[in-house]
């Protein structure tokens, strides 16, 4: 990621003024053409005003830039400090990299499989952290990077197989953490154990013996609702300008 701090020198008695011209103006005009706002902050003397912009590269940062000027909200901004007069004194723009992540996401996403092969065995793990219990395959979804792809992602790691998905069978929501199961095809790779599964294996489960294997009832609906091979679409995609990665159509069945 790339930020952008903007550093405006203030009057005390103008920050009202120029606060109410930011979120009028400026923040709606920067967030529609695709800028993000980290947040804003005051000095205590209340002689800076400083706002931290986000931005996914310096090319992006770039791009944006070009059409926040082009806006017709510019414009009406560039009207209105016109009429309000001159309600800061300087700005000083400054370009930052990131050293690292050290906030928590307010969800976390994670992503796991009900995967068969040409048997129609479902592929299962047994990690370290919850040996008690097999599981479906899976992991968390790392920053920037799109459900499908995460998920394909972890199964290599975790198993060793290589997956073709076919779309969501269910989404479940635990406090802060949303989990999304995809219905999926084993095309290719063999079983193996990685540094965060003990066991990997291809196991004939079905409603009456599944509780044998699935020992957290957390994990059984997901199960259970994959196993009838019913799912919805799912479309991965991204913006300006939009580019469709992925779609799986989904499927259903005949029963």
């Amino acid at each position: 990621m790339f930020y952008i701090r903007e550093t405006f020198q203030v009057l005390p008695e103008k920050v009202s003024d120029f606060n109410k011209f930011f979120h009028e103006y400026l923040y709606p005009n920067h967030l529609k053409n695709g800028a993000k706002l980290i947040g804003r902050w005051v000095t205590v003397s209340e002689e800076e005003i400083i706002a931290i912009w986000e931005y996914p590269s310096y090319e992006e940062y770039v791009k944006i830039e070009e059409r926040v000027l082009s806006d017709e909200m510019h414009q009406r901004a560039k009207s209105q400090l016109q009429k309000l007069g001159k309600l800061f004194l300087d700005i000083r723009k400054d370009f930052l990299t990131s050293t690292g992540a050290y906030s928590s996401p307010k969800q976390t996403v994670t992503v796991s499989g009900y995967i068969t092969n040409e048997k129609n065995e479902t592929l299962l793990v047994k990690t370290f952290w919850r040996a008690d219990t097999w599981e479906l395959p899976g992991g968390g979804v790392d920053d920037d990077e799109t459900l499908d792809v995460a998920l394909c992602r972890e199964i290599v790691e975790e198993t060793g197989i290589i997956v073709k998905l076919q779309g969501v069978s269910g989404v479940y929501s635990n406090g802060n953490t949303v989990s999304i199961v995809f219905l999926g095809k084993s095309i290719g790779g063999y079983p193996k154990t990685s540094i965060e599964t003990k066991d990997v294996r291809f196991i004939k489960i079905n409603s009456v013996n599944v509780k044998q294997y699935i020992k957290r009832g957390k994990f059984i609906p997901r199960v259970l609702d994959a196993m009838k091979g019913k799912c919805i679409p799912y479309e991965a995609f991204k913006v300006r300008p939009f580019e469709l990665l992925e779609r799986l159509n989904g499927n259903e069945e005949k029963e």
